[in-house]
């Protein structure tokens, strides 16, 4: 169990009875961030690439070592690392750039019901733009994807065919907490159709589980900063260099540009064809610090963290609660992310999420951006509390102590 952390988190020292149990949305930030995102303003604020003075120089060379640190936290190469807005922006860039060049009409496009908004919503629009088959993959009760196992192995053959271009899929649930079997699905996939793309959203997962996109053999993985201690406003698109060479550009202007004629433009090389305008320097700039806290912290040791945080809170619902919380997702705590996702009661979820914060504990409610998925589950909203590398016990236990009195309040 990682201890003490909550000192390193200037947010705490401002409010010493927050419970913070929303990080699945954003997470909070570590004093090296804040002050390496202080150092850029105050000390080196200039446009990247631009400049040949000194300070320009410098913001330049800080903002391109972010990308080789951003590389080397998943296994890529530098040149393969295209920085955006959010995970939001790095999936539509897949699915302007690409998607609108390889569908056609009577194609497929695969993704599953317990997908974000942003990796469910692009694939439907670009299916009914092209006329392309649309196809979701079910989940089971247990909030596993319904997939069929047969003698331990995956068995695709029912969801992807020939016809399947994309497969887009998320990497942990926002909702369930669910971990799909990533690597076994991808090289199944290929298998059956070795020209398919596989798009990846791991904004659940880069801050948590170790990510290497050698091994995992996908096509595109798209993550956030900010729901990795880092600032808002940058995203990570990593995508195979042969692809990303391929591709057009999604955004048209300035710094994305090689040479540019009345009758012609010639664009720049990945990753930079891709980052047309200012983009975040002094985020992507700082961005750099929380993945050296990650790692100096240790991925398998956050994991670890939020396996027992997540147990004891399972366990301590079911005790004091009973069958008055549903709880969704997974029941196997290897297949499960820090995230519990659960209705209490008759009880609405806002409502929930309001007396609690009465209480200066933090969670979420509502469709977490997940209706398909909610529609799947026959709910409207669920209340959901999420563990990082700052939660505890004790804040468990003050969740508790708060769904009491949210009972004794509307009962």
């Amino acid at each position: 169990m990682l201890n003490n952390l909550k000192n390193d988190f200037p947010i705490f020292k401002n409010y010493p009875d927050l419970v913070y149990l929303d990080s699945t949305a954003m997470s909070l930030k570590p004093k090296v961030v804040l002050e390496k995102l202080v150092e850029y303003y105050s000390r080196y604020s200039a446009n990247i690439y631009r400049g040949v003075y000194k300070i320009s120089e410098k913001a330049t060379e800080e903002y391109e070592k972010t990308r080789q640190v951003v590389a080397d936290f998943i296994n890529a190469e530098k040149n393969e690392v295209v920085f955006t807005r959010n995970t939001t922006e790095s999936i539509n860039l897949v699915a302007y750039s690409l998607g609108r060049k390889i569908i056609d009409e009577g194609d497929e496009i695969v993704t599953t019901v317990m997908e974000h908004h942003s990796n469910f919503v692009p694939w439907q629009i670009l299916a009914l733009e092209t006329g392309a088959i649309f196809k979701i993959i079910d989940i089971k009760d247990d909030g596993s994807l319904n997939l069929n196992f047969q003698s331990g192995n995956l068995d695709l053959d029912e969801v992807i065919t020939k016809k399947t271009k994309i497969l887009a899929l998320t990497y942990t649930s926002n909702v369930l907490g669910t971990i799909n079997p990533l690597k076994e699905i991808i090289e199944k996939a290929k298998k059956i159709n070795p020209k398919i793309i596989i798009v990846v959203d791991a904004a659940q997962s880069a801050p948590h589980l170790k990510i290497d996109v050698k091994d995992l053999r996908g096509d595109f993985v798209a993550f956030s900063s900010h729901k990795m201690l880092g600032p808002t406003g940058v995203g990570v698109l990593w995508g195979r260099k042969e692809l990303l060479e391929e591709m057009y550009p999604f955004l048209y202007g300035g710094e994305m540009i090689s040479e540019v004629y009345l009758e012609k433009t010639i664009f720049k090389n990945p990753p930079h064809k891709f980052e047309a305008g200012t983009p975040s320097i002094g985020e992507v700039i700082a961005f750099k610090e929380a993945i050296k806290y990650l790692k100096s912290t240790g991925i398998d040791k956050i994991r670890q963290h939020e396996k027992e945080l997540t147990l004891y809170c399972l366990k301590i619902l079911k005790d004091e609660f009973g069958e008055k919380i549903k709880i969704f997702g997974p029941k196997n705590i290897e297949a499960r992310a820090g995230i519990i996702a659960f209705t209490f009661d008759n009880f609405h979820p806002h409502d929930i999420a309001s007396i609690l914060d009465d209480q200066s504990i933090a969670v979420r409610a509502g469709h977490h951006c997940a209706m398909p998925l909610h529609n799947r589950l026959k709910v409207n909203a669920t209340v959901r509390a999420s563990f990082y590398i700052y939660n505890n016990e004790s804040d468990v236990e003050k969740l508790v102590l708060g769904l009491k009195k949210v009972e004794k309040t509307l009962t």
